[in-house]
């Protein structure tokens, strides 16, 4: 069965959002993890373990329009490879899976696959921060 994990947004200024979500809904930065073109940094409070990943593009200086920032849901699967072909044997077309990595760490193994409207979902292997 999937669990729903995280949604994402992209945010122009990172001090200011996660003042922003802290102020408003007690998030906290559960975890931030830094790449050479973007930060991702997830928030989340004792409620739930529901989190808000906010995604900061380096170099950009023009605010999002709303449409404009890509987002996804996300749920985590036991087994990446087992749920992609359960999904295609379904006719569903799930993207190819990913061996998403930060040097040589592993931080996911995912998948992304569109709801009838074309909303992504992104599919992620239990595991390290996934669970």
């Amino acid at each position: 069965m999937a669990k729903l994990i995280h949604s994402m947004i992209r945010v122009l200024d990172e001090a200011r959002s996660v003042a922003f979500y802290d102020t408003a809904f007690g998030l906290k930065v559960a975890d931030r993890l830094e790449f050479d073109s973007f930060t991702l940094v997830y928030l989340s409070n004792a409620e739930a373990s529901f989190e808000l990943e906010l995604t900061v593009n380096k170099g950009r200086t023009e605010p999002y329009t709303l449409g404009d920032g890509y987002g996804h849901i996300a749920v985590s699967v036991p087994d990446a490879e087992a749920e992609h072909a359960r999904l295609s044997a379904e006719g569903l077309a799930p993207r190819k899976i990913v061996d998403f990595r930060n040097g040589e760490v592993q931080v996911a193994k995912f998948f992304f696959i569109a709801d009838p409207d074309g909303y992504q979902i992104e599919v992620i292997q239990r595991g390290g921060r996934f669970l």
